[in-house]
């Protein structure tokens, strides 16, 4: 088995390698400067230490870590809605915590999700809803809607939806009803060799995606993101590159999408 396989499985059931290690690796500069706080806190009679709460690891990590695809994916995005000033924008699934967060720090934003959302956030309007519903019939009812690394889960039981083999298919039928004519579509997914890794997600060829898409869309921009997570904007999806899927393995594909 691959290390990086080993690691995820180990992960998966609350086990991490590189915590351990650093845990271990920092276990003396803790003690060394538990020892010297007491020692200074001696004469300074404004803070004692009430408890111990070791965080043996963090010296070792770098400034700030970005979930792969997300960082840039959601910034990306957001930035495009803000220049763009839609009259209603919908978001269908995509990471509450990223790129709603973005977008509902300067305007507002409905929120539909399979799941439930417990928190009551300012800007965000959240309906709880199952976008692979046959009965899913909104029709017209936004100028702009977004799903980012969302329909790539459709009908893989992930997060609780019924197993449905071409979910996705349906999800974004519905979404393209939702959207009103003329309107913008943001919507992205993991790019590479066509294949589903169960039960986390599909990854699609860029070609597949264009054929899928071109019925009710045209293209107004693609952007992804590479293996190494680099984000490359205003990409010619004509080019030769549409063949290796941009030399992706699994990376980001970002279109902003106009519906016919």
């Amino acid at each position: 088995m691959q290390a990086s396989k080993l690691n995820y499985y180990l992960k998966l059931f609350g086990f991490s390698p590189k915590k351990f290690l650093f845990s271990i690796k920092g276990t003396l500069p803790y003690l060394k400067n538990l020892r010297k706080i007491k020692k200074q806190l001696k004469d300074d009679a404004q803070f004692g230490i009430a408890e111990l709460y070791p965080c043996l690891d963090d010296r070792y990590e770098p400034a700030g870590t970005l979930a792969m695809h997300y960082f840039y994916q959601d910034i990306y995005v957001a930035n495009k809605i803000f220049n763009a000033n839609p009259q209603k924008h919908v978001d269908i699934g995509s990471r509450i915590d990223g790129f709603v967060a973005h977008v509902a720090s300067f305007r507002e934003i409905e929120v539909f999700d399979i799941r439930p959302l417990d928190k009551k956030i300012n800007n965000v309007i959240f309906r709880k809803a199952d976008l692979m519903a046959e009965d899913f019939l909104i029709k017209d009812y936004c100028d702009s809607v977004s799903s980012l690394h969302a329909i790539e889960h459709f009908g893989l039981g992930r997060y609780g939806d019924e197993i449905i083999s071409n979910g996705y298919l349906t999800g974004l039928a519905n979404i393209t009803r939702l959207l009103k004519p003329g309107g913008t579509f943001y919507f992205s997914v993991p790019i590479g060799r066509q294949r589903i890794e169960f039960d986390a997600h599909r990854v699609f060829s860029v070609k597949y995606l264009m054929g899928m898409l071109e019925k009710d869309y045209r293209i107004s921009s693609f952007a992804f993101i590479d293996d190494n997570e680099n984000l490359n904007t205003d990409v010619d999806i004509n080019s030769a590159g549409i063949d290796d899927n941009f030399g992706c393995s699994f990376g980001c594909g970002i279109f902003e999408l106009k519906k016919r």
